[in-house]
């Protein structure tokens, strides 16, 4: 076990050195300037505000990241030059691993621990992100939470992994693709795996074979080119891995959803939205999916398309074919309805017209087959990058994308996971938040038919809005709105009548001014009886009184941390993945360094 984790050395793929005998500058022109130069749309960011990041985020984004396939046929040193030229900074090598902080005992993952569980996207399937048993946590003490350790993300500038809490043991993935055993209450190493790319999302655990006579546990997550595995909990020994998607642009941001021995794998495809902005490009060919695996083998049961396969349907200006449908992204983790016997999905825009019914739409799958058993289309939205609505007039003709749909759409997918609730009286809902701005609280008996929609914020194309949290009285959402004039905030809106219970609007930003501080609230809620814990784009964590919205505590991460494994970190933006509670502990990740965030790489654990 401890060779595994001092042989875990997370390499870059390029050498610093490299860089140096290439001209950077000609490279960004030929490659970057066309959309980073003058961007035409708020969601691209300019080269002054590249230059903020750091120059191994960037040949992050050109290798595994959103401009992937922009990168693709760029070398390493290429890459790396572009990197060192834009920021201005050189690439960093990785760092080797210390040794530092590993654990004593050899104990092995014991099942007993399951009783204390935050297991994938949430505490359970339904994703309502609701713990009820908080280990002692409540109102009247969270004030009293105090740091008790913290973990720093070797070689990692962006910290949007959520971990899993099964008894004394936590696991968590990485930008890296370093997938971390540590022991919950400590922080110490059990052991390290590395993935074949970068890991963002929830890690899940569970049985090999029967529940009733496992012969093992695993655990189990996705990575950014779409591929699943399962992992020994015990050793960090690969069991099994398999990629769901071929597309080039395929990855998995949202995580695998474990149940009754499969595992629900959904992909996103990010980089052709991006890579649709070269006028060259032939538009466009991606599409979402939902993928069924056994859990113990990693056989595809079956995998289902969000839109039929593309077929040609013109020829751009620039005289490329031009595909269609495509689109329909799954961002976020699926949820389980095994009542009805139903998974839903929350889906993004379409990236070719005309837009198909499934695009920003809550989809309902049969767990059995796979099959589509209905779609509420909640509002129908063609998007690329390249073609801002406002530069263009609402229409593609007048822009210099030949890519460009007729209409262009605000980019309002839904990026967060269906949340199933079931109210006093025995009624379910599904409520969802959109980057619209709006939740919807939906009627999973009646094919997800709209009940009541609340307006919670302005709506913005930019970043996500990962999620909403119920505890079954309130739905609490969140204000994201970034790059508006008026980012961050919490609603709380009664469950069965859609009407606000109270509003507390942002708060002053902790972070020091300038880029990537910001108040919006994009990353996941979570709650647990009496709280609602909300972190922010400005590094702050805080907790809110589920009775009226009182701030009863605040925790800055804006600064350098001591970390139990010797490595050098720091807190920056939350995003994405929301706090995890379980066993009376408090688990934080900090640092984004997109555009609109600041970079940072620690998990942090807080305890009475």
């Amino acid at each position: 076990m401890r060779q595994t984790i001092l042989a875990c050395l997370i390499s870059l793929p390029l050498v610093p050195a490299l860089a140096q005998s290439t001209d950077g500058e000609a490279l960004f022109g030929t490659h970057c300037a066309a959309c980073h130069a003058k961007p035409t749309e708020e969601k691209t960011p300019t080269r002054a505000a590249m230059a903020t990041l750091t120059p191994n985020a960037i040949v992050e984004a050109l290798t595994d990241g959103a401009m992937r396939i922009q990168g693709q046929p760029l070398s390493p040193a290429e890459r790396a030059a572009i990197a060192e030229r834009v920021t201005g900074r050189p690439v960093v090598a990785a760092s080797r691993a210390t040794g530092a902080g590993l654990c004593t005992a050899g104990a092995a993952f014991s099942p007993a621990g399951m009783r204390t569980v935050w297991n994938g996207w949430g505490p359970d399937t339904h994703n309502t992100r609701f713990q009820g048993d908080a280990g002692g946590i409540s109102a009247a003490n969270v004030s009293q939470l105090k740091l008790k350790w913290v973990f720093g993300i070797a070689d990692a500038t962006q910290s949007r992994a959520q971990p899993a809490v099964i008894g004394d043991w936590l696991f968590m993935g990485s930008q890296t693709g370093a997938i971390y055993a540590l022991d919950s209450k400590t922080g110490c190493t059990h052991w390290t795996y590395k993935a074949q790319s970068g890991v963002r999302t929830a890690i899940s655990v569970g049985p090999l074979g029967s529940a009733e006579k496992p012969t093992g546990y695993a655990i189990y997550f996705a990575d950014a080119q779409a591929r699943a595995y399962a992992v020994d909990a015990s050793t960090g020994k690969e069991l099994w891995s398999r990629r769901v998607d071929d597309h080039p642009a395929a990855r998995a941001t949202g995580a695998p959803t474990l149940h009754a021995g499969r595992l629900y794998v959904v992909t996103s495809g990010v980089s052709e939205e991006t890579a649709a902005s070269m006028p060259d490009y032939e538009c466009c060919k991606f599409r979402g999916s939902l993928t069924a695996l056994d859990a113990t083998t990693g056989a595809v049961v079956w995998k289902t398309y969000t839109v039929d396969e593309p077929k040609r349907r013109g020829t751009s200006s620039s005289g490329k074919p031009l595909w269609g449908p495509a689109g329909s992204p799954i961002w976020s983790a699926p949820t389980i309805d095994a009542k009805r016997g139903l998974i839903y999905a929350a889906t993004g825009n379409a990236y070719a017209d005309p837009a198909p019914r499934t695009s920003d739409s809550i989809v309902a799958f049969a767990m059995d087959t796979g099959k589509i058993r209905w779609i509420n289309q909640i509002r129908p939205d063609v998007w690329i990058l390249g073609c801002d609505a406002q530069s263009t007039g609402g229409n593609a003709k007048a822009g210099e994308n030949p890519n460009c749909p007729e209409d262009v759409g605000p980019d309002f997918d839904f990026s967060a996971s269906p949340a199933l609730v079931t109210l006093p009286g025995g009624r379910d809902l599904l409520v969802v938040t959109q980057k619209s701005g709006v939740g919807f609280a939906l009627d999973p008996a009646r094919r997800g038919r709209v009940l009541w929609q609340y307006r919670w914020g302005k709506g913005s194309p930019v970043g996500g809005v990962w999620g909403t949290t119920t505890d079954g009285e309130y739905a609490y959402f969140a204000v994201a709105d970034q790059l508006t004039p008026a980012p961050g905030g919490l609603h709380a809106v009664d469950l069965k009548t859609g009407q606000r219970a109270w509003y507390v609007p942002p708060q002053r930003a902790v972070c020091t001014a300038g880029a990537g501080c910001s108040s919006a609230q994009s990353a996941a809620l979570t709650s647990i009886p009496g709280v609602v814990f909300s972190g922010s784009a400005d590094g702050a964590m805080r907790a809110y009184a589920s009775a009226n919205g009182e701030i009863l505590w605040t925790f800055d991460t804006n600064r350098d941390f001591a970390t139990v494994n010797a490595v050098k970190a720091d807190g920056g933006s939350i995003d994405g993945p929301g706090p995890v509670v379980a066993g009376g502990m408090l688990y934080v990740t900090a640092g984004n360094a997109g555009f609109v965030g600041t970079a940072g790489n620690v998990l942090l654990a807080f305890g009475l």
